[in-house]
């Protein structure tokens, strides 16, 4: 750095005059160091300072900011103005500029404290610059990688609702499917019976049409409308049974609203959804449930807890091996825990789960039977339902070759949405 004869204050003539110590520390200093007077004029400035603009060390000496950075001359004034007149620093300031000979924008951090005399009065205004041109570009990118990973998260959060949504879906349709097997049953064996009473009519009126009709005749054909009317009705009580049921678990699983019900009838309408596939699958269904366990929660979640713990049970507990499903029994209890709770025990003797599996049986996605179409969603639908929605705990315990137990403990008063009892 060099100076030159400047027609300056003896203050500042004295400033300018500088010792080689202070020269030293101005030529190797790793930041930008300047010094102004306070019509904002230089009276010294080092090399990496005169980078901002692309000014020699001579070319800012006595000139103004606004002759060699005319961008940043009201800031700078306003600074220099604010110190003199409060004698308190100001630091932390960024400055950000493009020289026109580089293409790319540059950035300082800067620090400006009063230069005082020794009766303290205020003469001029010290500058320190340092360079963070890298740390901003560091924190564009950061920036830019934080948005790209939220808009991944919001995607991948968009994507798991509409698969927990179609996992809920498909659970609902395997019930239709199986209520469907349940009524049709029935109603075939009606469809059988009426169809042969319908024929035994049609020749009793040719009996009587002729005039022959026999006693023995009479009491045969009155025995069978009496039979055919017993089986009628059962075969058809039985299907409207399964119909209001799965009405009713249907519509609550699907508007899912809040209501009071019975915990152990609830249950029990569900679950018996899953007979036909049970028995399909050779597995024996145990079920004890007390009476009169009131609840005011939602029946709709509930049920869509049980669906999935039956349809995990089925598809984990007791899979096939090639020569057919293993046989089993799952033991569903349902009782009272304490009076504000109640506490259902959903428990199979099928084949367990190692230590890594149940560490992780209530990760989204999830499963060890990808190939088989599982989508690993089933227990983590239930502990958020059981956690979030039913605001309750649960519990899970397995062994390989010695079954699994769940365990929930429900509030018997579900917390609302706002997270109030």
């Amino acid at each position: 750095m060099t100076s030159k004869p400047l027609s300056l204050p003896a203050s500042e003539v004295m400033l300018v005059s500088t010792t080689p110590a202070l020269q030293l520390i101005y030529d190797t200093a790793p930041i930008g160091l300047a010094c102004l007077s306070r019509d904002c004029r230089y009276l010294l400035i080092n090399q990496r300072l005169t980078e901002i603009c692309g000014i020699s060390v001579e070319g800012h000496l006595g000139h103004s900011v606004k002759d060699c950075v005319p961008a940043l001359a009201d800031s700078v004034e306003q600074i220099v103005r604010s110190i003199v007149k409060t004698g308190e620093p100001v630091i932390g300031i960024e400055v950000a500029g493009q020289r026109a000979d580089q293409v790319e924008e540059r950035s300082w951090v800067t620090y400006w404290h009063p230069l005082r005399t020794q009766g303290g009065e205020i003469i001029a205004v010290n500058v320190a610059a340092e360079e963070i041109t890298e740390r901003k570009h560091a924190e564009r990118e950061i920036r830019s990688a934080r948005d790209a990973a939220e808009t991944a998260l919001r995607h991948l959060r968009d994507i798991q609702a509409s698969l927990i949504e179609a996992e809920k879906l498909a659970a609902l349709g395997r019930m239709v499917a199986g209520v469907a097997h349940e009524i049709n049953t029935p109603l075939g064996s009606s469809l059988t019976v009426a169809s042969t009473l319908q024929r035994r009519a049609e020749l009793f009126a040719a009996e009587v049409a002729r005039g022959d009709l026999k006693r023995s005749t009479l009491i045969r054909f009155m025995k069978l409308v009496s039979e055919a009317s017993a089986q009628l009705v059962t075969n058809l009580d039985r299907a409207a049974e399964r119909v209001q049921s799965f009405k009713q678990v249907a519509a609550d699983q699907t508007e899912s609203y809040r209501r009071s019900f019975d915990a152990g009838e609830l249950t029990g309408q569900v679950l018996s959804q899953f007979e036909r596939q049970l028995r399909q699958r050779d597995i024996a269904l145990s079920l004890r449930c007390e009476s009169g366990l009131a609840m005011d929660s939602y029946p709709g979640p509930f049920g869509q807890v049980l669906t999935n713990l039956a349809d995990n049970a089925m598809i984990h507990a007791f899979p096939g091996d090639g020569r057919g499903a293993l046989r089993g029994t799952i033991n569903v209890s349902l009782g009272a825990a304490g009076d504000g709770h109640v506490e259902l025990s959903f428990a199979d003797d099928g084949c367990g789960m190692p230590p890594d599996v149940e560490r992780r049986a209530f990760d989204p996605f999830f499963t060890t039977r990808r190939h088989d179409g599982a989508s690993g969603l089933g227990l983590h639908i239930v502990h958020s339902i059981v956690v979030d929605r039913l605001g309750g705990q649960l519990q899970l315990e397995s062994k390989p070759g010695a079954g699994t137990v769940l365990r929930l403990v429900l509030p018997r008063i579900a917390p609302d949405r706002r997270g109030h009892a």
